[in-house]
């Protein structure tokens, strides 16, 4: 059956490409970077000299170390005069700015066909989420991954393997993990992909690289994502939320709300929630939509209350934006997927893995409070073996894993767990959750829950795939 006359769909809110409402303010955000870029790469480079991975060894490297630091300063020194008019720029432009970026795909983009129950009774999505540790390189490096734009390349790269499969038909080789059929650890990134979710992509430069990769190859992008500036706190903000959202399927709205408090360097980011309604296909007349939220939560590990604020604030901003559909749209899924920066192990989370948000979307890796399911894994990286020949290789950090012993050598736990705790599953910091609407026509079900070791020597932590069945009720 050809597709309907109007697919894809235009979006209900004008989703222009520039986040800015007129071109002359685009130019002038683009010159107040431009202005700033000397120092901020200055300073950068500074801080990344005495990232405890590249502190010297040695009176020799030291001393190179030294005349580097040195050459950097000047260089900051020299770039403030541009700095100081282009902060002066940068910070009321704030005020006009859409809080991120849309990258609409070529004209030649063609998104996969509508979705037609009952004539296709059920259809398969594909989820994957990966924190990306894109930061300034210099910050990069104090979590051992410098070199933040090469990495940025490279990641591309194998998201956009990923996608040709769906197409021609390969596929990539996975190991079921023991315990239940639902959980496979896999050397490559889930084929097929439909949504992928990032976190800290900060770096803008690594986030434009990445776009470049995704949208040609997989459709519309959301990125550059945050409100910068001076916000209400007072903070000041300095770097975005990290978040980047690519989708195969049309885009019809998309909003992000800013966490209220922060604390620490936390402060300094924009972190909160980012939401997008997409458009899967036709119902009897009616659109069947998605909802795809992405997220990253306070990182300090003692600020657990502050978490739990912000778990109750991103539920209170999903609902508000599905409501407005969920009376004229047959609902498909409403996902929500990011580092929430709290396992469901370690009783220093108790509050977290006690909150609400569990009982208002479904995680397929959790049995219960502080019981995984056994096919669960960790998905922070241990940070001191990130470049070891086997962290750095997709197959054999995925053959480490299926071992506890290789689970304990590269898998970062909490500080006091006991070894003796079985199985040792590390500590899993990465969620894909989901729900349906209740009483709905359409019913969404986990089919396999994947964890990728195919960004091995890119970032610190494993990617998590998902694919979702939904289909009429039976």
């Amino acid at each position: 059956m050809p597709p309907p006359p109007d697919w894809p769909p235009a979006p209900d809110d004008p989703l222009r490409a520039s986040p800015f409402p007129h071109p002359a303010l685009h130019a002038l955000h683009s010159l107040a970077r431009a202005l700033l870029f000397p120092s901020y790469w200055a300073l950068d480079q500074l801080l990344g000299c005495w990232a405890p991975p590249a502190r010297p060894r040695g009176l020799g490297a030291l001393g190179l170390v030294a005349t580097g630091g040195a050459a950097l300063l000047l260089l900051l020194l020299v770039g403030l005069p541009l700095a100081l008019p282009g902060l002066l720029l940068w910070l009321p432009l704030q005020a006009w700015r859409r809080p991120f970026c849309y990258q609409p795909p070529p004209p030649c983009w063609v998104p996969p066909a509508p979705w037609r129950p009952p004539a296709e009774p059920a259809r398969g999505f594909v989820f994957l989420t990966a924190n990306l540790c894109l930061l300034p390189d210099g910050l990069a490096r104090f979590s051992n991954l410098p070199h933040s734009q090469q990495r940025a390349e490279a990641i591309g790269l194998v998201l956009l393997n990923s996608v040709r499969p769906s197409r021609y038909g390969a596929t990539g080789c996975s190991q079921p993990l023991p315990g239940a059929p639902g959980g496979v650890l896999t050397a490559t990134v889930p084929a097929g992909l439909d949504f992928v979710c990032l976190q800290e992509v900060f770096d803008i430069r690594a986030a434009r690289r990445l776009v470049r990769r995704l949208a040609p190859n997989l459709g519309p992008v959301l990125y550059d994502v945050g409100t910068l500036g001076l916000q209400p706190g007072p903070y000041l903000k300095l770097l975005g939320s990290g978040l980047l959202l690519a989708s195969r399927y049309p885009l019809l709205r998309a909003t992000f709300h800013c966490f209220t408090k922060a604390r620490r360097e936390d402060a300094l980011a924009s972190k909160g929630l980012l939401s997008a309604q997409v458009q899967l296909g036709m119902l009897d007349g009616r659109r069947v939509v998605g909802f795809v939220h992405c997220t990253h939560l306070h990182a300090p590990t003692e600020d657990g209350p502050l978490r739990c604020k912000q778990l109750t604030q991103l539920l209170d901003w999903a609902e508000q934006f599905e409501a407005a559909s969920r009376q004229s749209e047959a609902v498909a899924f409403s996902m929500l997927l990011g580092d929430l920066n709290f396992d469901n192990c370690w009783k220093v989370h108790a509050k977290e893995q006690g909150h609400k948000f569990f009982s208002c979307f479904q995680d397929p890796c959790r049995l219960g409070t502080r019981q995984e399911q056994p096919w669960a894994l960790g998905t922070i990286l241990s940070t001191s073996k990130l470049h070891h020949s086997v962290a750095s290789s997709p197959e054999m950090l995925r053959r480490a894993l299926e071992q506890e012993k290789g689970r304990h050598q590269y898998l970062a736990g909490p500080a006091h767990l006991q070894r003796q705790a079985k199985p040792w599953q590390g500590r899993r910091l990465d969620y894909i959750t989901y729900r349906g609407v209740p009483g709905g026509v359409l019913s969404p079900k986990v089919e396999q829950v994947m964890f990728s070791t195919a960004l091995a020597g890119l970032t610190d932590h494993l990617a998590m795939g998902l694919k979702l069945r939904v289909s009429l009720p039976s």
